[in-house]
């Protein structure tokens, strides 16, 4: 395989990432939402949640690899795991290997969910919507397709989707959060009544 192939390989697997990544995040949600997907039971947008994550990290680790084998620039594995070692961009670089390290956390627990409580899972599943930005803002740096109209068209539509989505759950909790405490003074008058 060429210099060039593994280049064009590696740009071709980081937008698939940025796609694919924003798609869990938005199933991630419509998750949270108690959401379906139109044809798809509850339990469906749950199981396309979890195979399109295993797709976008497999996507990920492809994309790490055709990296490091590339032989253009120099990125080592210690590059991919500690963050801003790189001497090739450590800024953009570093950012990539924080939402690598991110991700990582959560795929572990995710595989682990059965061994460990549900608020620990949940706590570090949160580090997921950390990882997202982290990941955008390193493809905006290091990312060699930054720029043009394809990939900024591409890049507003997954921000402006995943930035919906979050406020939208952000509005949720709010609603939840002020019926709350009602449903609760309402449940203990009930009980003294």
């Amino acid at each position: 395989m060429t210099s060039e192939t593994l280049w064009y390989a590696n740009r071709a697997t980081g937008a698939v990432c940025l796609v694919l990544f924003t798609v869990v995040v938005l199933l991630g949600i419509a998750v949270k939402l108690r959401g379906r997907i139109p044809g798809l039971p509850r339990f469906g947008t749950i199981s396309l949640h979890r195979t399109l994550s295993l797709s976008a990290t497999a996507f990920l680790a492809l994309h790490i690899a055709l990296a490091v084998i590339d032989s253009y620039v120099d990125i080592t594995v210690v590059d991919v795991l500690i963050p801003f070692a790189s001497d090739y961009q450590p800024l953009w670089l570093g950012l990539g290997t924080v939402a690598v390290d991110l991700m990582l956390a959560v795929l572990i627990t995710s595989l682990l969910r059965a061994r460990m409580g549900h608020r620990t899972w949940r706590a570090v599943h949160w580090l997921a919507y950390a990882s997202w930005p982290v990941a955008l803002i390193h493809g905006i740096g290091i990312g060699t397709d930054t720029g043009t109209d394809w990939m900024t068209w591409l890049t507003i539509a997954c921000v402006g989707t995943v930035l919906t989505a979050g406020g939208l759950r952000v509005a949720h909790s709010a609603r939840t959060a002020r019926r709350t405490p009602a449903a609760l003074l309402r449940t203990a008058e009930g009980a003294r009544s």
